[in-house]
């Protein structure tokens, strides 16, 4: 058993697909099977159910994949703490966040690029919770997410502010002449929402609910991109937060304060506390401290 095949094992897990996997680890198809089989071999279990295409994992293939997260995460570790003993900062930093805040991650991310032009980044929108599950697991090295269920014993955090929201829309396709708007004004008003469930959206629908108002929602889409997508076509309006730079998108985008508009859990950056943790996921959090500190 090697790394490798722990990676060829997680890739298909990613891309659920036999030629993808092999794809994203620059193989070819026949070596990532052959290569699956002998681990399999090696343990002594079916890992994966064949047909004509990928049909998933067995039982134990999943409980093998667990571990084989684990192994990678700790190999990672290793080579980002070589390197930290080299002063060096190389490595893959894995950022899980909610997909809509108050918080640009641009805010950091972009200056750390700056200053390590080794290191790379992994940004994946997830829940509050997914993000907080990917932290405990050691699938993520930081975590940006709502902080009004986290037990801080676990986790270090920075508190990086409360979410206000503002109507987003395209100057091409609606005009308003008020500053601010009220809930009531929005709801006659074609919208797109983040899909139900996230905790962005359940504040959205708490805001309507408590002064008697059902919107006309005509899109719901857990992809922030396609929410955008369909403000610029024309087809809604969407709640978006303010300070999230989406006004840099487009020049015909503008985005409009609503009155009482924000959800009551603020934004951090999570860092587990339990070990193993990287000393890449360390240092990176202790230089955003040290920026949101310079900019406070």
């Amino acid at each position: 058993m090697d790394i490798k095949q722990l990676k060829f094992l997680i890739a298909l897990d990613q891309t659920r697909h036999f030629g993808q996997a092999a794809a994203l680890c620059h193989i070819t198809q026949p070596t990532l099977s052959m290569r699956l089989r002998n681990l399999e071999d090696e343990l002594n279990l079916v890992l994966v159910t064949r047909g004509q295409r990928f049909e998933g994992f067995t039982e134990a293939g999943e409980r093998i994949l667990g571990w084989a997260r684990t192994l990678l995460a700790a190999y990672d570790g290793l080579q980002a703490e070589a390197a930290s003993c080299r002063g060096q900062i190389v490595g893959s930093l894995r950022v899980g966040m909610v997909p809509l805040s108050s918080f640009n991650p641009m805010q950091f991310l972009q200056p750390l690029a700056q200053r390590y032009p080794e290191l790379q980044f992994q940004l994946s929108s997830l829940s509050s919770e997914q993000v907080t599950d990917g932290l405990s697991r050691n699938q993520l090295d930081l975590g940006i997410c709502y902080l009004d269920q986290i037990n801080t014993a676990y986790f270090d955090v920075i508190e990086l502010g409360s979410t206000s929201m503002g109507l987003l829309y395209d100057t091409r396709h609606f005009e308003f002449e008020q500053p601010e708007l009220s809930w009531e004004a929005l709801g006659e008003l074609p919208l797109g929402l983040l899909s139900q469930g996230m905790h962005y959206r359940q504040s959205v629908d708490l805001s309507f609910r408590s002064r008697g108002l059902n919107p006309l929602t005509v899109l719901e889409s857990d992809s922030t991109y396609q929410l955008i997508q369909a403000v610029c076509a024309g087809m809604c309006c969407a709640i978006m937060p303010l300070q999230y730079g989406l006004e840099e998108l487009s020049e015909h985008i503008r985005i409009l304060p609503i009155s009482s508009a924000s959800v009551h859990a603020p934004i951090g950056l999570l860092l587990r506390r339990t070990e193993p943790r990287s000393a890449l996921a360390e240092k990176c959090f202790a230089e955003v401290k040290a920026m949101l500190g310079e900019q406070g």
